[in-house]
């Protein structure tokens, strides 16, 4: 099969979708790879990494569309990247399609294959390909909520672990998964007070056993929430339901609670957000205020650390891109349910419920297992 990897696009996006590890696995196997030229100078990895394993060096994106019939990337397709695409042709990337109505049109009328990274799911219920990029997204979650916190950035002006005699910062965190736990963990490493919230009872038992001492779990209803936010000084939002738009937890009339130059960053914004006043932003321009407070929504945080997350994404899409090159789409997908759960769009419809459920759209399911 012929595999393509062109160069992201995306602003502020300095992710590539295969290392030169992963062409010299997919040479192996007797797949053709073709690689965007600078596609991975983002993440420090210069074009002659990927000749030496055997890729073909494209000078153009027009050029990798054309020829690749699988396509492998980090975000989802920018509009002008749409036309390129073409019928019966297999794009691997993230799509987090639930934000996206524009989106969905254009993957459905291109008639390709849409699989998405964040809705492939083990029969466990585990994300493999969305958990790397959580855990670098929670992390830096909070080393963006510090910045964010100092009042050049027209935060309260607040030191996470405070100070002898000055008490630390109260955080928030809506959400104890992946991205909730990591924000929580380094949170918790700065000295901060922090409050994990989460509707899952035997989730809350596990993150209480596993939490340092200065991490309280908290069951998540309307009034604890509420409660919350007028004690914190950064709020975390780092709900997620799979294929699905975010649940809002946060209305524009309960950042009136909080304190002025307090600071929301949402996660979950690549899901539409959980915070009512939320809109999505870029690394060049991440935040603005509403009500007094600072939201920082950027869609591609982890795309920010380009190296670290190259890697720690590449390590997890790679056994599944050789299979749907080694097998097809379709028979990958028949052999193997994580594949077939991949699937959000095929052939001009729509195969993932929770998707065509945000659109009130009509679903085939024929790929659900």
């Amino acid at each position: 099969m012929i595999v393509g990897v062109p160069r992201e696009i995306k602003r502020d996006e300095y992710r590539v979708a295969m290392l030169p590890v992963g062409v010299e696995e997919m040479v192996r196997a007797g797949h053709q790879v073709l690689i965007e030229q600078g596609a991975g100078l983002g993440s420090g990895l210069p074009d002659h990494e990927y000749l030496e394993q055997g890729a073909e060096l494209v000078a153009t994106a027009d050029e990798i569309f054309e020829r690749a019939e699988l396509i492998v990337k980090v975000k989802e397709p920018q509009a002008e990247e749409w036309p390129r695409l073409r019928p019966g042709q297999t794009l691997f990337t993230y799509f987090h399609f639930a934000a996206d109505r524009a989106l969905v049109d254009a993957m459905l009328e291109r008639g390709i294959t849409a699989a998405a990274y964040e809705t492939l799911r083990l029969d466990s219920g585990a994300l493999p390909l969305l958990t790397p990029m959580s855990e670098v997204a929670g992390r830096m979650s909070i080393q963006e909520g510090a910045k964010f916190l100092e009042r050049p950035q027209m935060g309260r002006g607040i030191l996470l672990g405070g100070v002898p005699g000055v008490a630390p910062a109260n955080i928030c965190v809506l959400g104890g998964g992946v991205v909730g736990a990591n924000a929580a963990k380094v949170a918790a490493g700065f000295g901060a007070d922090v409050r994990l919230l989460d509707i899952n009872m035997e989730r809350l038992r596990y993150l209480d056993d596993i939490m340092p001492a200065n991490v309280d779990v908290l069951f998540s209803d309307r009034h604890t929430i509420r409660e919350q936010l007028a004690q914190a000084d950064l709020v975390i939002g780092a709900v997620l339901i799979p294929g699905a738009k975010a649940p809002r937890l946060i209305e524009e009339e309960d950042l009136k609670l909080m304190k002025p130059g307090s600071v929301i960053i949402d996660v979950a914004i690549d899901q539409g957000g959980c915070v009512g006043t939320s809109r999505p932003t870029t690394h060049s321009d991440p935040t603005f205020v509403v009500h007094d407070v600072v939201h920082y929504c950027v869609t591609n945080m982890p795309g920010a650390v380009g190296r670290t997350s190259t890697f720690a994404l590449c390590n997890v899409t790679l056994p599944w891109a050789l299979e749907i090159a080694r097998e097809g789409i379709e028979a990958a997908a028949a052999a193997r349910a994580p594949i077939a759960r991949a699937i959000n769009i095929h052939a001009g419809e729509i195969t993932n419920r929770a998707v065509a459920e945000s659109f009130d759209l009509a679903c085939n399911d024929r790929f659900e297992v």
